[in-house]
């Protein structure tokens, strides 16, 4: 595996992302590139194709991932009253706005969720870089502890 210095939060974001940009990776850098499907900006989208081996296409997750992330997190929580729920509000028509609704009846399960979507999109990046034979840096503890607006400036220089 090689090692490379990646920004782990923004491809966690990237794989989060729904909207419509479609994100890439630079194996060689480590850095990122967004590009707007609807518009998609000529000088970017020369680059990614004039080196297409270059540059990993980041899956962003679809709404069936979203609906497995959720049923995986209802396994781990133990409220008897918010599980009936939140179970049938992935069955609903619109599953993750209702989910995210009924979520906020229920203290508790409203901030483990959080914590549980960050692990969970950590080790569904740290699977896709591995697949593609890539390991992340680790970081150090001054970039660990570096406020999130501060390092992805830092960063972007």
């Amino acid at each position: 595996m090689r090692v490379l210095t990646i920004d782990m939060h923004r491809l966690e974001r990237a794989l989060d992302d729904p909207g419509p940009l479609e994100h890439y990776l630079d194996l060689h850098s480590g850095q990122f590139i967004s590009l707007d499907a609807d518009d998609p900006d000529a000088q970017t989208l020369h680059q990614l194709e004039s080196d297409p081996e270059r540059y990993a296409g980041i899956p962003p997750l679809d709404t069936a991932d979203r609906i497995d992330m959720r049923e995986a997190f209802l396994f781990d929580l133990h409220d008897p009253h918010a599980h009936p729920l939140l179970a049938a509000a992935l069955q609903s028509r619109r599953p993750l706005r209702t989910f995210g609704y009924e979520l906020e009846q229920f203290p508790a399960a409203r901030r483990a969720w959080p914590i549980y979507e960050k692990a969970r999109l950590h080790e569904l990046a740290l699977n896709w870089l591995m697949e593609l034979g890539l390991e992340p840096a680790a970081e150090t503890a001054a970039d660990s502890s570096m406020p999130e607006g501060i390092r992805r400036r830092l960063l972007r220089a």
